[in-house]
């Protein structure tokens, strides 16, 4: 049932970037965050960064937010991809209602984007490269 549930709806836009942003032709890091309008019942896009490793974003994840992150992945056998993960970060403290506006709609915007890669973390402190590394060392 909660696999159906939607709580929020995508922003059109957001949408557009997110299909952009897939198919992106640059080889550094960037990722886009997004919050929900909470007027609007909304998800939209928040902030965008470039060529940056998840540490130099992670410290503005203070309140439940949405992330695809676009990240340079070196492989052991020395190959190179660019996964594109979503993160869902909730961290402790959260209002409860804020939590569930996020994770209501968590499905739809996954969905919505045909992401692959879902990742949720509830400390911010432990998304670091080593963590997403980690994460992604699963999907070989």
């Amino acid at each position: 049932m909660s696999e159906s549930l939607v709580v929020c709806e995508v922003d059109g836009d957001l949408v557009k970037k997110l299909r952009e942003f897939r198919f992106r032709k640059e080889t550094n890091n960037a990722a886009i965050i997004m919050k929900i309008d909470k007027d609007r019942q909304l998800v939209i896009l928040d902030e965008e960064y470039e060529a940056s490793c998840c540490e130099s974003w992670s410290f503005s994840l203070t309140v439940a937010t949405f992330v695809v992150y676009s990240y340079k992945y070196q492989h052991d056998d020395g190959r190179v991809s660019y996964p594109l993960c979503f993160i869902f970060s909730s961290p402790v403290g959260c209002k409860p209602e804020q939590q569930m506006m996020y994770a209501g709609s968590k499905n739809k915007l996954v969905q919505t984007v045909e992401l692959t890669k879902v990742f949720e973390i509830r400390n911010t402190e432990d998304l670091t490269e080593e963590w997403l590394r980690e994460k992604l060392g699963f999907f070989r």
